[in-house]
């Protein structure tokens, strides 16, 4: 079980109460599949997904991209127990999300600009390695 300290979990709270799920979830998703773009393969039936002009402007990227943001609401009201919020998805999830979270630290990042602090940073770092490590262990 993971500890929280009382600035991780308000951080957290704090930066999902802030974010915009429509410009995060599609800018965090679209980047992923740019910058690693073998996770295209999971995404064959969004169409054009070409070049990158194709993705930020593909609107099945930026719904499936809200639509994740917005799953990972569930680990924020359930901080003390990811691994059981998180219970029925995939190890392929688990795979995505590692790669996700990357993309989505750099765009939450800009979002909050000089508020994402080194300390900010690490919470939400944190936070993520939760989720995908709760994932991954109900397979391992």
């Amino acid at each position: 079980m993971v500890e929280w300290t009382d600035f991780e979990r308000t951080t957290i709270q704090d930066i999902f109460s802030k974010m915009n799920y429509d410009v995060v979830g599609q800018q965090a998703l679209a980047r992923c599949l740019i910058v690693y773009p073998w996770t295209q393969r999971y995404f064959g039936n969004f169409g054009n997904l070409y070049n990158a002009a194709a993705i930020m402007g593909n609107p099945m990227v930026a719904a499936h991209g809200k639509v994740v943001l917005h799953g990972l609401d569930r680990a924020v009201k359930n901080m003390d127990n990811i691994k059981a919020a998180y219970a029925e998805l995939s190890v392929l999830h688990s795979e995505k999300l590692h790669l996700l979270g990357d993309c989505l630290t750099i765009v939450v990042a800009a979002q909050l600009g000089a508020g994402f602090t080194p300390e900010v940073q690490a919470a939400f770092q944190k936070f993520l390695a939760v989720v995908v490590s709760s994932l991954r262990r109900q397979y391992h």
